[in-house]
């Protein structure tokens, strides 16, 4: 098998620095350092009383309320000439790279023991996060992931943006190109925006997701790739190394880097005008930390405008059809096509049971509680319960988007000849003969879907980083919402609960400090009929 590529150099890397160092704290720190020398030192009285009005005149960071990531303290002023606003960059680690921020590891290939792979480390948080979900995160706690970024508009404004991080999955994907141009120049503050992706490619057969038509040119603007090339981090892995999109998205989350929020899209999507904006002010209006938008998404035809490039649906789907089907791996539950129309909620996101492994966007510490499991090869139907469920017993909550902010190519209607000529991971599959049924059995017995199996079958490695939480049970997942593990049955009326009723109910049990739906205040049972 051929061995793993280190990641792709796009640029001259920006200096790296640790998450975990504060604005505040390192000014505090430097005034505190002066401070001292000038007490400690015995200068000349006349030297000594010049130091004293020095430190008279310093800005006071002692309140400083901006708790923004920094690794220097010297600004840089930039003009984004396509967006009319200047960027102020404070030298913080957005973006930080996993080019030049040094924290790799080896680890073992999840569908061949005998291979050794290079990737990067998961971030560590600036404070310990509860251990392996052991409870529920504190307010303090969640609110010390999240880098942020300033600029100054057109008009003087200062603006402080939160990071978005976006996670990419491409398997020998032509569009994935667009995708990332799509993302970068309809964002109304591509500044904020930094992508990861784990490109999987035949190198003798297929271009990079960055590779532009032109080398880029030495001021970096002659295409939006290259402007922000500073902003993408490409994982290169050869296809034969590919074993479905659990363990690519995996390695995705590995390259997260303390962004406030945390996006994941498939390598086939369009974004639409303003998306930035757009998406963080509808997770906001949901009042919860704990939110996570997520949904199978809409069809790119005929969605966007293609002079303004703003949405021309009013529609959108939600999550909630679902039902248990088998395949030589196991039976499972997986998600149907999922009913599309106006939501039942006017001006928020709509509560629904389900993740969707296409859309998801949250805050970044749900990329850091529930990563991807590392040990998933070969799983393709699985991946979307696995996380939904894990993210359930952490606290999380699921909503359906009210506006669609991005759309999907699918391979129907116009897109159908082109979709079909992408190939999929399972060409390969002949190499990695039966660790599919392996890891189902894993994904099952993870999250208490597979009881008639013994639980010594099944592989319980690093549980403590891709096991389930204590906020919250599978099994109360499973009666809250009609589903029977052992019967392989779910009720039938569950879309009809959530399109409208489940928003109304549960929604009054946020807690109040918006860490979350408590649910251990909710006694509903889904019931045929009881919708």
């Amino acid at each position: 098998a051929k061995m793993m590529k280190q990641p792709m150099q796009l640029s001259q890397p920006t200096a790296g620095a640790n998450i975990s160092t504060l604005y505040k704290s390192k000014s505090k720190t430097r005034r505190t350092n002066i401070r001292d020398h000038a007490c400690c030192i015995y200068f000349p009285l006349f030297y000594t009383a010049l130091c004293l009005i020095i430190l008279a005149y310093l800005p006071d960071t002692s309140n400083d309320e901006d708790l923004l990531p920094t690794h220097e303290h010297i600004k840089k002023k930039t003009v984004a000439n396509k967006h009319n606003h200047d960027e102020i960059n404070f030298s913080t680690p957005f973006p930080q790279s996993i080019r030049n921020d040094n924290l790799h590891e080896e680890i073992t290939h999840p569908g061949n023991s005998a291979l050794k792979m290079n990737v990067p480390k998961f971030w560590t948080p600036p404070i310990e996060l509860p251990k392996s979900g052991e409870r529920l995160m504190t307010k303090e706690e969640a609110l010390s992931i999240g880098s942020k970024i300033r600029i100054t508009e057109k008009n003087g404004d200062i603006v402080e943006l939160e990071t978005i991080f976006v996670a990419i999955a491409s398997y020998r994907d032509w569009q994935c190109p667009v995708t990332l141009e799509s993302i970068f120049s309809r964002a109304k503050y591509p500044q904020r925006v930094r992508v990861a992706v784990v490109d999987q490619m035949d190198t003798q057969l297929d271009t990079s997701c960055t590779v532009t038509a032109e080398e880029c040119s030495v001021d970096g603007n002659s295409n939006i790739l290259c402007k922000y090339r500073n902003q993408i981090d490409v994982y290169e892995m050869e296809d034969e190394l590919a074993v479905g999109p659990c363990f690519a998205r995996h390695i995705g989350h590995r390259m997260y880097r303390g962004e406030y929020y945390a996006m994941q899209v498939d390598a086939h999507v369009t974004f639409v005008q303003d998306w930035d904006t757009d998406v963080i002010a509808q997770i906001k209006v949901t009042g919860n930390e704990m939110a996570v938008l997520t949904t199978y998404l809409s069809d790119i035809t005929g969605s966007i405008d293609p002079i303004t490039g703003y949405s021309l649906r009013n529609t959108r789907p939600i999550m909630c059809n679902t039902d248990y089907e088998s395949n030589q791996q196991g039976t499972f539950l997986r998600h149907k096509s999922q009913p599309e129309g106006r939501s039942s909620v006017r001006g928020s996101p709509q509560m629904e049971p389900y993740w969707a492994a296409g859309f998801s966007f949250s805050r970044g510490h749900f990329v850091v509680n529930v990563p991807y499991d590392q040990y998933l090869p070969m799983i393709f139907l699985g991946e979307e319960m696995s996380i939904g469920l894990r993210g359930f017993t952490y606290g999380y909550d699921m909503y359906a988007n009210e506006k669609s902010i991005c759309f999907h190519s699918y391979a129907i209607g116009p897109n159908m000849a082109k979709r079909n000529k992408v190939a999929h991971f399972w060409e390969h599959s002949n190499m990695y003969l039966g660790v599919g049924k392996k890891a189902m059995n894993r994904v099952l017995g993870v999250v208490h879907m597979n009881p008639e199996v013994s639980e010594e079958s099944w592989d319980h490695v690093e549980l403590d980083k891709y096991g389930i939480g204590a906020v919250r049970t599978p099994e109360k997942f499973f009666r809250t919402f009609g589903i029977h593990v052992r019967e392989k049955k779910t009720e039938q009326d569950l879309c009809s609960f959530v399109q409208n009723r489940m928003h109304q109910m549960f929604s009054p049990h946020m807690r109040v400090d918006g860490m979350g739906v408590d649910y251990d205040q909710i006694t509903f049972e889904l019931k045929d009929h009881a919708a």
